[in-house]
């Protein structure tokens, strides 16, 4: 296999790990869970930690195109599937269906508000991201990559946290502020020592490119 078959090969792999886990992570969403006891927060939150890695390693080793790109694609996907939803919750079922109207709208029906919350704040939040990357990148090269991977997921998961938990929980009423500053600062507090401690996975993730495509680097010569 030659080298562009392996880097399209690593892409692939990456990108559709990055889809997954962000529609799995809005499919579920609509749970609320506590972390010890302090805050409230969707249980989505447990499988971005996976999506911060990925957005790292696919700006590295695909550059700000591949994100974006990425990105525009898995909105779309998200978008997509709820569509998918909505029709099923609109078909009734048959009286000896195992699940019922009632239990399926218990667990996909979840509010327009958290749905177009979502969307928005994984979209802006990436969009940062990138930005916020590439400055990192362009001052520290090839060096510091804890620098970037962290400095890109602090800024972008404020934007994710406050927008979402602004859109989906304070404008529909369910949150007074209060509530939603609290939930909010400590939701992103979370995510950066989930961030922080993510560092030696997102060097191994690098290694494990790199040694891949170098590999067939040495082939080809």
């Amino acid at each position: 296999m030659d080298f562009n078959k392996r880097k399209d090969l690593v892409f692939i792999i990456l990108a559709g790990f990055f889809i997954t886990n962000a529609i799995v992570a809005e499919l579920i969403g609509g749970k609320l869970i506590q972390f010890f006891g302090l805050f409230t927060q969707s249980i989505g939150i447990i499988l971005w930690p996976v999506v911060f890695i990925l957005t790292d390693l696919i700006n590295e080793h695909y550059g700000k195109q591949g994100v974006r790109k990425l990105t525009y694609i898995t909105v779309g996907l998200i978008a997509y599937t709820f569509i998918l939803i909505s029709i099923g919750l609109n078909i009734n079922a048959v009286q000896f269906s195992p699940v019922n109207d009632e239990n399926f709208r218990i667990v996909f029906g979840q509010s327009q508000w958290i749905i177009v919350g979502s969307i928005i704040a994984f979209f802006a939040s990436q969009l940062v991201d990138v930005y916020v990357f590439w400055i990192f990148r362009n001052k520290t090269g090839n060096k510091m990559i804890w620098l970037r991977a962290t400095g890109s997921t602090v800024v972008s998961q404020l934007v994710d946290t406050f927008i979402v938990q602004y859109v989906a929980f304070v404008l529909p009423g369910k949150w007074t502020t209060d509530e939603f500053i609290h939930n909010a600062c400590w939701g992103y507090s979370f995510k950066l020592l989930i961030a922080v401690a993510l560092i030696p996975f997102i060097y191994l993730g690098h290694y494990a490119i790199n040694k891949f495509l170098d590999k067939d680097k040495n082939i080809a010569k």
